[in-house]
């Protein structure tokens, strides 16, 4: 074998290192950025059930499918595009679209907690339709593009977390990297769901088994468990939505200020956590990353509060008010 060859062989193999290392390298961003947006995942997680509610159990997988589409086409066609172009064209403008998208997170939080404390001091206005006045077609089509505009929202924060935390990667590693939290997170919200949804049908079968021996006594006492924990489960889930939103909005707001020089918020947080993690020192990492997240939903909280009469008085009449005009400039 000539000395050319053997040399083009260690440079064949130390761009294949090279590559694997640069694999690993986008594998462990994408995986920090991914923790990152985890309170939007959770709500994403939280909501998406109950637009399959009506439906028969035949229908419940398959329109979750349709949704998950739905929601990579969101991610990987639209907001990805989108995003690397804000990189590459005005990467100044990507923190104050993320403290926009956090706003939007502490609003919508805030307002679950109105509405859990004052169940008639806040709506959402969502398109209602009748099942029993639409054919089973239009409802479920409905439904989907409900839940798809709904996860358009959700996956533009997720894109925008995911962004903001890898600023230093070039254009092909932030879309790949963007690519692979959109699959991943996709994947993986829409498979819980389907899990979610799908639990009552396996609480019932295997509630329904014969107990003629432990084991089977065992599968029907988890079955009864299954059908009477789910709904305990579900609101569980949401309430974890709702706190992650809060606190995920929060300190989106938190960092964003520091990067318009008000650090003062974000240096009382950590210096909180730092008090924290110093009388707990067993803990200390925990105690302190508690502290922190609490003070952001605290911030988040009050934020979103604050939102709840912006939106309702002039953000949704003003919103209404030019829908109805394009509607009336559309049929002219």
């Amino acid at each position: 074998m000539s000395v050319g060859l053997i040399a083009l062989l260690d440079d064949v193999a130390a761009l294949a290192k090279a590559a694997a290392a640069s694999l690993d390298d986008i594998a462990a961003q994408a995986g920090k950025a991914g923790a990152k947006a985890a309170g939007v995942v959770i709500d994403d997680a939280a909501v998406t059930p109950r637009y399959v509610t009506g439906f028969s159990p035949a229908r419940e997988l398959p329109i979750i499918g349709r949704i998950a589409l739905g929601s990579l086409k969101n991610k990987l066609l639209f907001l990805l595009p989108a995003a690397i172009a804000l990189s590459l064209l005005a990467p100044q403008a990507i923190t104050p679209l993320l403290m926009a998208g956090g706003l939007f997170l502490c609003y919508e939080g805030a307002e679950k907690v109105y509405e859990l404390v004052s169940p008639h001091g806040a709506h959402h206005h969502e398109e209602q339709l009748d099942p029993a006045r639409t054919d089973a077609k239009s409802f479920e089509d409905s439904k989907v593009a409900g839940a798809i505009r709904t996860d358009f929202i959700l996956s533009a924060e997720i894109m925008a977390i995911t962004l903001a935390s890898v600023p230093d990667a070039g254009p092909v590693a932030q879309a790949l990297i963007l690519a692979l939290v959109g699959i991943v997170i996709t994947a993986g919200v829409y498979g819980v769901v389907a899990l979610i949804v799908k639990a009552d049908d396996a609480g019932l079968w295997l509630a329904g088994r014969p107990a003629r021996s432990p084991a089977g006594a065992g599968l029907r006492l988890l079955g009864r468990g299954l059908v009477k924990g789910m709904p305990y489960l579900l609101k569980l889930l949401g309430a974890l939505g709702t706190a992650a939103m809060i606190w995920v909005g929060g300190g989106i707001l938190v960092h964003g200020a520091e990067m318009f020089g008000f650090a003062a918020p974000g240096h009382m947080l950590h210096d909180a956590g730092e008090a924290a993690a110093q009388a707990v020192p067993a803990l200390g990492g925990l105690v302190s990353w508690l502290v922190q997240a609490a003070g952001s939903g605290i911030v988040g909280l009050v934020v979103g509060a604050a939102l709840i009469p912006v939106v309702s008085m002039v953000v949704a009449p003003g919103w209404r008010w030019l829908s109805g005009r394009l509607r009336k400039l559309r049929a002219a």
